[in-house]
């Protein structure tokens, strides 16, 4: 433990908070970390926090900071939140290899929208932490946390409790990464609920003259509802009509 070293990749709120967990209990463990760009907050509190070994994604595959990596001989590298898929030359870097935070529960809800397709097709929900190999999100699972769904989220509610489930998860789980104590899981890739981008807009598409089952509509209804984000839609007259929902327990 007490050599220890890591290396953040850092992102949105997610990243911030692990990196103010790290900062503030950890710092002698941290080795690098690498941010989106100079303009993020993440960059920002780093500054604040006289903390300088820092890599920008936009020179990340630099000559420079490739050496920068290498001869930081990290343990691990953390991808905490962060939203780009890295080359094999920098995952496989690290001494025991990189651990990827993944907003679902794998082998469940691969790749993105994870918030959406969790309610369209009904699979467990929750967080995950695995290490990254040549599949998407197909890594060895370390550690797990099971999150709840009720009639009442949506895919907005999902996003967030997933956020701070994560976050919960890393800081629970980041001593016994530091001893080496966990499991390495294979993850059943023959549960496949990975999707493209073009089956959400595909499945998002609703015809007024079509039949439903009522309870399929809710759920694909709710998983979209998410402000700020496209949501559900039809077409009446040549005109295109946005769809979100409500759904609250009677008391």
């Amino acid at each position: 433990m007490a050599n220890t070293k890591i290396t953040v990749f850092a992102d949105g709120q997610v990243g911030l908070k692990i990196l103010e967990f790290l900062i503030a209990y950890y710092y002698e463990f941290l080795n690098q970390v690498v941010v989106i760009d100079e303009n993020s907050e993440i960059y920002e509190f780093l500054k604040k926090n006289n903390y300088t070994n820092i890599i920008t994604n936009k020179e990340l595959y630099s000559e420079k900071s490739l050496n920068s990596l290498k001869k930081s001989e990290s343990d691990y590298f953390i991808l905490a939140w962060w939203p780009n898929i890295i080359k094999k030359n920098i995952y496989e870097l690290p001494k025991i290899g990189t651990i990827n935070f993944h907003p679902s529960y794998l082998p469940y809800n691969r790749g993105k929208h994870y918030n959406f397709w969790t309610i369209v097709e009904d699979t467990p929900f929750g967080v995950t932490l695995h290490f990254v190999d040549d599949k998407i999100d197909g890594g060895d699972i370390i550690f797990q946390k099971v999150i709840d769904k009720t009639w009442e989220d949506t895919g907005k509610t999902l996003y967030d409790k997933a956020k701070l489930a994560m976050v919960e998860l890393f800081v629970d789980s980041f001593p016994k990464i530091l001893n080496n104590d966990y499991k390495r899981r294979k993850q059943n890739l023959e549960i496949n609920t990975y999707h493209f981008a073009k089956d959400l807009d595909k499945v998002c598409t609703l015809y007024l003259e079509k039949e439903y089952v009522l309870k399929n509509v809710l759920n694909i209804l709710r998983a979209r509802t998410f402000e700020g984000h496209p949501a559900c839609f039809f077409y009446d007259n040549n005109k295109k009509y946005e769809v979100r929902i409500d759904i609250k327990e009677c008391k």
